[in-house]
């Protein structure tokens, strides 16, 4: 069971990572793919897939209620690479498409965070990038 937090816990953590597979999850419990997917379901009842899109898609919650970005960034963010997959597993797991949800939430409290404070706050600028566009040629 130690393992199968330990592996949780890396899903906490690395939630918006698009690179987090169950393979490396799996590494991680020491587990092989196949046999960690079914101890992870046993302890926990539902798939790592579905624990973790289940992570993204309430950070994605967060993030529509709160800050000006538009979906396709908001999607990135949380680690879904398709704007598509995105919005198909959004609506299945709140019943709105994430602008429907985004239109029934905002406007219910504080304005909106402005996009380049919460993508500086969600990590949404990389290093790389920076030190790559301030270069010379």
């Amino acid at each position: 069971m130690r393992q199968l937090r330990l592996a949780k816990d890396l899903m906490d953590r690395d939630w918006a990572d698009p690179a987090l597979d169950l393979g490396a999850v799996a590494d991680r419990a020491g587990y092989s793919r196949y046999h960690f997917l079914r101890a992870f379901k046993e302890a926990y009842g539902e798939t790592p897939r579905q624990y973790l899109t289940h992570r993204r898609i309430e950070r994605a919650e967060d993030l529509l209620r709160t800050a000006n970005l538009s979906v396709t960034e908001i999607c990135h963010l949380v680690g879904f690479s398709s704007v598509g997959t995105f919005s198909a597993r959004f609506k299945a797991w709140t019943g709105l498409t994430p602008s429907e949800y985004r239109a029934k939430h905002v406007g219910r409290g504080a304005a909106l965070i402005p996009g380049c404070y919460a993508m500086l706050w969600a990590g949404g600028f990389r290093r790389s990038e920076q030190s790559n566009s301030g270069e010379a040629g």
